[in-house]
């Protein structure tokens, strides 16, 4: 499953820096001016799972293979951008192709780079961005609305089935609250998406600190913190600058003595992966033979089925049984073979639901 996450912010908030930090590149050229960052920069980072390292190490992989999440830094949005101004077009397609939205905000005072706007106010820069999708899928949503209407009327069973959800996706847009406000039915969830409103996308609010601020926030990240409990959305605090610096160092236990230095425990790229799993619903299930020990996603409730299909659509088609050891067992009993020996091995069927941290052997026909 291939996850992509857009990161998107007003200019200067630091999009860049963060996106070359997390994927250990300098592909997206930074600087004190807006519009730095032109065509969007997409980079792969491998999801950090300690448990996957575990599970080789018992498995005697020859290979790790781990999970990876896809970023994309999309260029700085404007006052006006939902009428063209800026790379207002640009940002908004691109927008429509990721599966959430990391939305980077300033929470850092001072320093030699100037805010579009003058001073820092994260909640006012939120709401910048926000206006400006949502005014962005009203207009869209207003024009495919009135062809609805019509082809309803003639009887078109798809614009029948458009029609409540487009109508419901109004309402929320006119009251100024974002489309994923609207609450779908389980059954219209992918009819819903397939209206491509930007503001459905899922949100994950990065603050960007400086470093000092880093290990407990500051009084802007709190004000953030409570916005995005108020929406149900993902909140976390990061310092660009420290995670461009850990990006430099190679050494694992250089990295993790930068980190205490600074009353870290982890890098930020764990945080921000984690929160993004936890905003998607995603949870990791694992192979492991000697040949490779590998990491796959798939959503919350998945059935065994779903994750064979991860793998490979013939283990889907042909599923027969998953022979499954969780995660706890598998380590505690040292491996597959302790795991048979002390009855820890399941056999689960079709409508078993995955586990995180489930390790499989896919049994299929084809």
């Amino acid at each position: 499953m291939g996850i992509r996450c857009g990161i998107v912010g007003l200019p200067n908030v630091g999009k860049s820096t963060l996106f070359n930090a997390l994927t250990a590149t300098a592909a997206a050229q930074t600087g004190n001016f807006p519009f730095c960052t032109v065509e969007p920069n997409v980079g792969r980072v491998a999801v950090p799972d300690p448990r996957l390292d575990t599970i080789a190490e018992i498995g005697k992989s020859a290979k790790i293979v781990p999970n990876q999440i896809e970023f994309v830094d999309i260029a700085g949005l404007v006052r006006g951008a939902s009428k063209g101004e800026g790379l207002g077009n640009q940002f908004l397609a691109n927008i429509r192709e990721v599966d959430a939205v990391i939305h980077l905000v300033r929470c850092f005072d001072g320093g030699d780079v100037s805010h579009v706007d003058g001073s820092v106010d994260p909640l006012r820069d939120i709401d910048t961005i926000d206006t400006e999708l949502m005014l962005a899928d009203l207009d869209s949503l207003e024009r495919r609305y009135d062809s609805s209407q019509k082809r309803a009327k003639g009887n078109d069973r798809e614009a029948k089935a458009d029609l409540p959800l487009i109508e419901a996706a109004l309402v929320a847009l006119r009251e100024g609250r974002p489309a994923r406000s609207v609450a779908v039915e389980p059954d219209d969830q992918a009819r819903f998406a397939m209206l491509q409103l930007l503001t459905s996308r899922p949100v994950l609010y990065v603050c960007n600190v400086d470093e000092g601020d880093a290990a407990q926030g500051n009084a802007n990240t709190a004000k953030v913190a409570a916005r995005a409990a108020a929406e149900g959305a993902q909140c976390v605090v990061v310092s660009a600058k420290i995670e461009s610096e850990l990006a430099e160092i190679e050494d694992p236990e250089e990295k993790q003595v930068f980190l205490s230095d600074l009353g870290l425990e982890e890098a930020g790229l764990n945080k921000v992966i984690r929160a993004a799993y936890r905003l998607l619903g995603l949870i990791s299930f694992f192979t492991v033979g000697p040949k490779e020990a590998r990491a796959w996603t798939v959503h919350q409730g998945a059935k065994a089925p779903e994750a064979a299909g991860e793998i490979h659509t013939d283990f889907q088609r042909g599923f027969i049984c998953a022979e499954t050891i969780a995660y706890d067992d598998y380590v505690t009993l040292k491996g597959e073979q302790g795991a048979k020996q002390a009855g820890r091995m399941r056999q689960e069927g079709r409508e078993y639901p995955v586990k995180d941290g489930d390790i499989f052997l896919f049994r299929f026909n084809v």
